[in-house]
């Protein structure tokens, strides 16, 4: 079976797919797998005709990879595929729907509003304006005062008319991997900025990541059950990742990585290597998901 690894793609972090891509092309290909690598920025659907290839691996990040656009496409051409479906990935990628969900599910989630330009924001600082289809880190700021306000809603507003200000909730930000209806370690993300924004995430040195992360045994099962509650209700199959922020013994669910980064130093492969497994590993795990969701 001939593998195809959709990689690039036309959103905002297409740099970061290209990079996940290689690394899981390259991991394929030393389990010996035939993979190739298919850019979905353009000429998709002639490539995937032509390629003819038996099972997608998807590494696309934000629009038009984890808003299950793809994945409809691969459903329309009868083509297996990692990763959750269409609804799974419509629902967590729309951080709005994301929102409604959570609360009408009792899973904890910071307050928020949903707001587009020329809304007046009567939300009290601070509080974190994001795009609502976009990376959880893309097009994100921390307003700490009004003054701050027009400059983060015009930096949101460049990537998407609706936005999501969320409140700002101090604590110790963690992460959760599930893969195949199973929790790993917990990851601590600490930020010395003390904000996780897109510098942040991709600047070297800028985030210190701790796994496992530095908390009690109670809050671990905790953070883990949360996940696993959130990966039943979006229908989340395949390897996902769940966002959180803890205060006060509870887990705030902030964001839903659905086509989490898998470069080998990504956070997935570093909660599955500190369970002493390796990189080839993981993704021979997350091909063992694949199925054809029609």
């Amino acid at each position: 079976m001939k593998i195809g690894v959709l990689l690039g793609g036309r959103s905002s972090e297409r740099e970061i797919s290209l990079k996940s891509g290689k690394a899981v092309l390259d991991s394929l290909l030393r389990l010996g797998y035939k993979a190739i690598a298919i850019d979905a920025r353009d000429h998709l659907v002639d490539t995937l005709q032509r390629e003819s290839i038996g099972a997608a691996f998807i590494v696309l990040h934000g629009r038009w990879g984890e808003d299950g656009t793809v994945q409809g496409l691969l459903e329309i051409m009868g083509i297996p595929y990692t990763g959750p479906g269409v609804l799974g990935s419509s629902t967590a990628m729309d951080k709005a729907v994301m929102k409604f969900i959570l609360q009408a599910a009792n899973i904890p989630t910071p307050d928020y509003v949903i707001a587009t330009a020329g809304d007046k924001i009567r939300l009290k600082p601070p509080f974190v304006v994001k795009p609502a289809n976009e990376g959880s880190t893309i097009g994100i700021s921390l307003v700490h005062k009004k003054e701050d306000l027009p400059a983060a809603m015009d930096l949101a507003l460049k990537y998407d008319r609706k936005l999501v200000l969320e409140e700002f909730i101090a604590g110790q930000e963690i992460t959760v991997a599930v893969i195949n209806g199973r929790a790993l370690p917990v990851i601590e993300v600490r930020p010395h900025s003390g904000f996780y924004d897109f510098e942040a995430k991709y600047t070297k040195g800028m985030t210190e990541y701790i796994v496992p992360a530095r908390i009690s045994r109670t809050m671990t099962k905790k953070a883990q059950a949360v996940a696993l509650d959130v990966s039943r209700r979006f229908d989340l199959t395949g390897c996902v990742r769940i966002d959180m922020i803890v205060r006060e013994d509870v887990p705030y669910v902030i964001d839903i990585n659905t086509s989490p980064g898998m470069t080998e130093t990504s956070l997935v492969p570093k909660a599955w290597a500190c369970e002493g497994r390796t990189f080839d590993e993981l993704i021979e795990e997350i091909l063992q998901g694949v199925s054809l969701k029609i």
